[in-house]
């Protein structure tokens, strides 16, 4: 059990460390942490969306910093995700559509990590204030409902469609991920937050992530082979999110 213990907290250490060198709180990667280790369903979205917060904010902070962040790209996303979240954290989901759900979701995260949209030839599409309202609704509702700050699918979807660079991406999706979050945890309490034991350890160690990791991410050190080895674990758990 101890051995097990130590390989939880020494994933963690990684998922927030990688997650924030790409401006995300990493809320996907703890779930699945959590759902390989069978942690208690109920704990789940509310550990993860309060250690998205922290992540998130930190890695906003050190990504603004850096003069990455455009205001312009993200007001339109968060006015309409923000109460989507909300809604969303108030709505009980089933285990098993959860746990589809989410397997779903992971994949995104293995997307954004390998960074997979480069192989992906689409024109350019000019911004449009009404497309990112859509998005920002659709993308809050999940964001609430499964307990992510919904960066893992907005990142992909702003480099896709060549509206931001990927600085710019880490920029505005770790600030979104840190609104969403909190949104979604503000909902999710109307239900009773239901928290881990071991959260205020998981909060240091993802902290301590995320600290290294934003400030990796925001300069330009490359953490290609973790990245490759964060992904194999996210599909490890979407395989057994989908299967059991």
């Amino acid at each position: 059990m101890m051995h097990l213990d130590l390989l939880f907290y020494g994933l963690l250490l990684i998922v927030a460390f990688l997650y924030a060198s790409v401006g995300h709180g990493g809320a996907s990667g703890y779930l699945a942490l959590m759902a390989l280790f069978s942690f208690v369903p109920d704990t789940m979205r509310s550990t993860a969306l309060i250690l998205n917060v922290l992540v998130s904010g930190i890695a906003f902070v050190q990504y603004s910093r850096k003069g990455y962040f455009k205001w312009d790209l993200f007001w339109p996303f968060a006015i309409t995700s923000i109460p989507a979240a909300f809604i969303g954290g108030m709505i009980h989901v089933d285990d098993g559509i959860y746990k589809k759900i989410l397997a779903i979701l992971l994949i995104f995260s293995v997307i954004k990590l390998l960074d997979i949209t480069d192989m992906l030839k689409i024109p350019k599409i000019k911004h449009s204030i009404l497309w990112s309202l859509i998005i920002g609704l659709l993308i809050g509702i999940f964001s609430g409902m499964i307990g992510i700050g919904g960066g893992i699918i907005l990142s992909p979807l702003l480099l896709m469609l060549h509206w931001a660079d990927m600085k710019q991406t880490a920029a505005i999706s770790s600030l979104f991920i840190f609104v969403n979050s909190i949104s979604g945890l503000i909902g999710l309490s109307f239900n009773g937050l239901i928290m881990n034991e071991s959260l205020f350890l998981m909060v240091m160690i993802s902290v301590t992530g995320g600290l290294l990791g934003s400030y990796m991410g925001a300069s330009k050190l490359q953490v290609s082979k973790l990245k490759i080895i964060l992904s194999m674990v996210l599909i490890i758990a979407a395989i057994k999110l989908l299967f059991t």
